[in-house]
């Protein structure tokens, strides 16, 4: 834990003792981090943690919109009458006090990774995480279900095979768009892949969502990769495996910010990992070219009216469009 963090809770904590018929700011400077100062914060009279960011070489106008989150607020202040504009970011009466101070831990963490960059930057990488924050809260109603626990493992354990390559894990990273509702999971090289995972141990059933995610007049090539898990005493939880692809990019502290933002927009955050207790163990991974033949559905292949479909496919009967991985990687230009 970066020690701004540990400041920061002990210091709401001390001043959760003020007494809450004070009106206004009361805070304790955070060891800086490069040019962000920080001050945590309660304001009163409702009592809220907050904490204040502050770049001095930064103009912040007044036009500049910010967010605003379910649990959360962010305004501008000054917190202590010196004419200094400061960032406040603050917990609503009725926001979760847990999940503020996740949303603030990882915040912290998001500054320190982009110290070294300039202060617009660093504001930039700020507002940006909390925006996703505010997606995530506003589009959350708690842990992921067991089908989107199971459509994540499908596409992290992809994430960690690209990242076995020679391809720098921030291109790898960059390309996973599934949390970003992109009709396919990666958009990698010249293509597309869309990621597919099931436990069925009858056939090989995978469901569609829409007519977009297998219709290479989109994105061409475009391929389908097929994961089949089991469950097992052997196998990885969720954030087993989180942890081993955090492990594998702990040098990079660039590329850890954006595998968080990606899971934040999966709907995974730390504070859920005890509730996702179901190992998955790896059966069989299959990749499919899908081109004329290919069993689906597209926009152009449906009688005219249709508008939206959802369909499973039995992939046991698309055997002839098996293709191995390393091809999928050099029809897609991103290997030799």
């Amino acid at each position: 834990m970066l020690p701004q963090i540990e400041e920061v809770i002990t210091s709401w904590k001390a001043l959760s003792q003020e007494s809450e018929s004070l009106a206004g700011w009361r805070g304790i400077n955070v060891s800086p981090i490069g040019s962000c100062e920080m001050v945590a914060a309660r304001r009163f009279p409702g009592n809220e943690e907050a904490l204040l960011v502050r770049l001095s070489s930064l103009n912040i106008g007044f036009s500049e919109r910010l967010p605003e989150g379910k649990g959360f607020e962010v305004l501008k202040a000054d917190p202590f009458g010196d004419s200094k504009c400061w960032i406040a970011v603050t917990r609503k009466e009725f926001g979760s006090t847990d999940l503020f101070t996740e949303m603030i831990t990882d915040v912290i963490g998001i500054i320190h990774g982009v110290a070294e960059e300039k202060d617009e930057v660093i504001f930039g990488a700020i507002l940006k995480r909390i925006r996703m924050w505010q997606q995530f809260m506003s589009n959350s109603n708690g842990p992921l279900s067991s089908e989107a626990q199971l459509g994540l493992v499908g596409e992290l354990h992809f994430l960690k095979i690209l990242l076995q390559f020679e391809i720098p894990p921030a291109v790898v990273l960059k390309s996973w768009v599934g949390p970003e509702d992109s009709p396919q999971d990666f958009l990698l090289g010249d293509g597309a892949i869309e990621i597919k995972a099931t436990m069925s141990s009858s056939g090989f059933p995978v469901k569609i969502g829409n007519l977009e995610q297998l219709d290479d007049a989109i994105f061409s090539p475009l391929f389908l990769g097929a994961a089949r898990f089991v469950s097992s005493k052997d196998g990885l939880t969720l954030p087993d495996i989180i942890s081993e692809i955090k492990f594998f990019l702990k040098d990079d502290a660039g590329s850890v910010c954006l595998f968080f933002d990606r899971l934040l927009c999966a709907g995974y955050i730390e504070s859920h990992a005890s509730y996702y207790e179901r190992k998955f163990e790896l059966n069989d991974f299959r990749f499919f070219s899908i081109c004329e033949g290919f069993p689906r559905m597209t926009s152009g292949s449906v009688p005219l009216g249709i508008l939206r479909a959802m369909y499973e496919i039995n992939l046991d009967h698309a055997k002839n469009f098996l293709v191995e991985l390393d091809v999928v990687l050099k029809k897609l230009g991103v290997v030799g």
